[in-house]
């Protein structure tokens, strides 16, 4: 999975996002295009579009929505202190490698929301009808899910969404199905102790289950490497260290489910993960 999957596409000409802090919106408005363009480095978490992900071997997206202050045509927009690409084109974009593959499913998991009201939620409900209708698999027990389930049902896509608006609608399946925990740590001794206990206490069965191998920096740490960004700062440094943890994991109830990171071309990050899919069938205890 990556992180701010939608992020590749951060657009230094739109606003601020409405969930930034005061001291952001005072700090772009005192200096307007320079200071986005040094947000972009630190919010931008991946390069690659969501075509070229896909074609790489994600199969799990980090989605985050948004409104636009002031917009006359009230679109709905992916967002991570900027904006980014319409949601609209990001979802055909998606379905578009779908219909291509009739075989592959994706998660697309809607889990934070930003100056969205009820006719919103509702213009989103209908966008991913009209996007996806069938391929999408409604809610039930997730250990029920298998890919010969998916595939004999023609279902391509789960939709996790959280809000209270999932349970209203058979096809979003409720956001506590997707745990994600957050070591919200530029540690990476920190984050790993983090993901260790977080896979030591996730219940077994009922839910998916994701490990954020993702280092977030502090207001100190872009200070310090403000022209840099966050990807020769923070991630290409841990990156041994991050990928020497997941490299030693087992896949299964009792092990890592979905794991995300950013920018997910960086070393062998997608192919060490498909790899430990392998490992579940030489009979190991977990099979399902």
């Amino acid at each position: 999975g990556s992180h701010d999957s939608f992020s590749f596409y951060i657009d230094e000409a739109s606003p601020v996002g409405p969930e930034q802090p005061e001291t952001v919106q005072n700090f772009v408005s005192v200096f307007g295009t320079v200071a986005k363009k040094l947000m972009r480095k630190w919010l931008a978490t991946q390069t690659m579009n969501f075509t070229s992900q896909l074609g790489a071997g994600i199969r799990y997206f980090d989605l985050r929505i948004s409104t636009k202050p002031r917009d006359p045509d009230n679109e709905l927009y992916f967002a991570h202190g900027l904006f980014s690409a319409k949601v609209k084109e990001g979802l055909e974009e998606i379905n578009a490698f779908l219909s291509e593959h009739p075989k592959e499913v994706v998660f697309l998991d809607f889990n934070h929301f930003y100056g969205m009201q009820k006719c919103h939620h509702e213009k989103l409900v209908q966008m991913l009808k009209d996007t996806y209708g069938n391929k999408m698999c409604p809610a039930i027990f997730a250990h029920e899910v298998s890919l010969q389930y998916l595939w004999e049902k023609e279902h391509q896509v789960l939709v996790f969404y959280h809000s209270p608006v999932a349970v209203e609608v058979a096809f979003l399946w409720p956001g506590q199905m997707m745990p994600a925990p957050w070591a919200n740590t530029t540690d990476t001794e920190k984050l790993i102790q983090f993901l260790q206990a977080s896979i030591t206490e996730r219940r077994k069965k009922g839910s998916f289950f994701i490990s954020q191998v993702v280092l977030t920096p502090k207001a100190s740490t872009v200070v310090k490497g403000v022209a840099s960004g966050l990807r020769e700062t923070i991630t290409e440094r841990a990156l041994p260290a991050m990928m020497e943890w997941v490299r030693t994991q087992k896949a299964g109830e009792s092990g890592v489910n979905i794991i995300t990171a950013d920018f997910v071309e960086l070393g062998d990050f997608i192919s060490t993960v498909i790899k430990l899919n392998y490992s579940l069938d030489e009979g190991e205890d977990d099979t399902t």
